[in-house]
């Protein structure tokens, strides 16, 4: 089961001030992703993707952008994994939630 690139979806209170603590720690903006005035941003240091999210999400959300989540979301689903949010459509770009044991919010992302 391919699950594709790896990220974590922060929850920040201020979009700029962790912009720039992350960018101090060497983090790059990726141009193509967000922007301040949306108020979420993805910063990329070598492999390591972070995601900056202001007043979008409850909590941290860890990310995988798999090239089929439809596949992942089955697998799951017969092992008796539960989704809090299921996949929509039979093809294209679609995403699911479900918790892990600890109630962190796990995300696959197709796009």
């Amino acid at each position: 089961m391919e699950l594709g690139q790896f990220s974590v979806g922060l929850k920040v209170k201020d979009i700029i001030k962790s912009k720039e603590f992350y960018e101090t720690l060497g983090f790059i903006i990726d141009p193509k992703c967000g922007s301040i005035a949306d108020k979420w941003l993805v910063l990329e240091k070598g492999t390591t993707v972070i995601g900056l999210f202001e007043g979008m999400f409850e909590a941290n959300i860890l990310t995988f952008n798999p090239p089929d989540v439809r596949a992942i979301e089955k697998h799951l689903k017969d092992n008796g994994i539960a989704f809090d949010t299921p996949t929509q459509g039979d093809s294209g770009p679609t995403h699911c939630v479900l918790k892990d044991p600890d109630d962190n919010s796990i995300m696959f992302d197709q796009f």
